[in-house]
């Protein structure tokens, strides 16, 4: 079978897009927080809210997420976004620390 230089071109293009589609996606998932991080768990940084130890953040309440404090830079709709006491790790949408705040 012959290939022509147009069916190689759109080849490349295709192989190229789908590396780079690769490596956004693996990045993303790099620089999520890690709960094992050591900011994260001088704040009590949990990634599924309904986790944390009520005992040790009485200040927790049910309902609050990371998606609902006024320090997430993500959309509500967003699993992962960013967060000014972090830097630039994204928090879990669903997830909390003894930072949150709603003002």
């Amino acid at each position: 079978m012959k290939t022509s230089r147009r069916h190689f071109l759109m080849l490349g293009v295709g192989v190229s897009s789908s590396l780079m589609l690769s490596r956004v996606a693996f990045a993303d998932t790099a620089n999520t927080l890690s709960e094992a991080d050591p900011k994260a768990q001088a704040l009590g940084y949990k990634e599924d809210a309904s986790k944390v130890d009520k005992a040790k953040f009485p200040g927790y309440a049910a309902g609050q997420t990371c998606a609902n404090c006024s320090l997430f830079q993500g959309k509500t709709t967003d699993a992962y976004g960013g967060c000014t006491l972090f830097g630039d790790k994204q928090v879990a949408a669903h997830g909390w620390c003894s930072s949150y705040s709603n003002m």
